[in-house]
């Protein structure tokens, strides 16, 4: 199975874990396509890699066909493919079953599914054409495992639709060479977690909470992990096993 790494994409790349993902995949020699929502944060992002011409940024949102396609575009028209793509891109929020709303579930689906659906999509094809590729798409352990502490159902049913396409895909996309993994992280510091982090450090048997490197980490595994395929890899803490 291909393990290159040498055209990366990477959606929700503005800050927390798609921008250490994609200074580590410069580390690590790969060129990157960077995707994030705020054109403006996310060419900050772009100039604080210091990547030069491995490194290109484009805006939109990836709940939009036409963002989907920019991104992929970009990735075949600089670098001349796609052997990476991470669909990181996603959002969260915590609100009881019974105040959650309609337009809440839609603004979960529009972006953490159909986002990672119409990413998948457009850079597919190109990872046929390279010969196979890796796809890995950011989840959650809370799919697996509830916290009554924090009632999440509406991003919850998003997320676990993240992980049924990843099963679905790995299936049906094994006979092009390309692996689909899900990668599940527990309570990360990242912005999106906001300043309350450390409190929730307990819930882990590890008893700290998980940092951008934990995850990068466990992407640069996934994506060289040649024998891989339709899972998913906690980077928890110990969280679904025991506390």
């Amino acid at each position: 199975m291909s393990t290159r790494i040498d055209r990366v994409i990477i959606t929700g790349a503005s800050s927390g874990i798609g921008l250490d993902l994609a200074r580590s995949f410069l580390a690590e020699g790969s060129s990157v396509v960077m995707n994030g929502r705020d054109p403006e944060k996310l060419e900050q992002a772009r100039r604080s890699l210091d990547g030069g011409a491995r490194v290109v940024a484009v805006p939109g949102h990836v709940g939009d066909r036409a963002t989907a396609r920019a991104v992929a575009g970009a990735a075949r028209e600089r670098f001349g493919g796609v052997d990476v793509l991470i669909n990181n891109a996603g959002i969260f929020g915590a609100k009881p079953f019974l105040e959650s709303t309609e337009e809440d579930l839609e603004r979960f689906f529009t972006t953490n599914v159909k986002g990672t659906f119409l990413m998948t999509q457009a850079a597919v094809p190109l990872m046929i054409e390279g010969g196979g590729g890796s796809i890995i798409n950011i989840g959650t352990v809370l799919v697996q495992q509830a916290m009554a502490r924090m009632p999440a159902s509406a991003a919850m049913a998003s997320k676990g639709g993240v992980h049924a396409l990843t099963v679905s895909l790995a299936a049906e996309l094994a006979a092009h060479n390309i692996r689909v993994n899900t990668l599940a992280p527990g309570i990360i510091r990242t912005p999106l977690i906001g300043e309350g982090a450390d409190s929730l450090a307990s819930i882990h048997p590890l008893r700290r909470v998980g940092e951008v490197r934990d995850t990068t980490e466990a992407a640069l595994f996934l994506a060289r992990a040649g024998f891989v395929t339709g899972t998913t890899l906690d980077v928890d803490g110990g969280y679904s096993h025991g506390r």
